[in-house]
């Protein structure tokens, strides 16, 4: 078993939450994806953040390719280590 982590970046809180909230029904997620508010650097306002969603994979099954498009149909992108 791995321990892999996936960060897909979204550009708003109401975003992050629709897609924390599909990956269930679509990638079969069975833990709850972790939101993170991600200031972006020397900002301090809520509309200069970025929302992240930190999916668990332990079992390593996850296709980092479809949750890039999945991303992506949000305006967001999986984060690349």
């Amino acid at each position: 078993m791995s321990d892999v982590r996936h960060v897909l970046v979204l550009p708003d809180r109401d975003t992050a939450e629709e897609v924390a909230g599909e990956l269930p029904d679509r990638f079969g997620v069975t833990e709850e994806p972790q939101l993170v508010r991600d200031a972006l650097a020397g900002e301090d306002d809520a509309e200069d953040a970025q929302w992240l969603v930190v999916v668990e994979d332990a079992a390593g099954r996850l296709d980092p390719a479809s949750l890039d498009s999945f991303a992506a149909e949000y305006e967001g992108w999986l984060e690349r280590p």
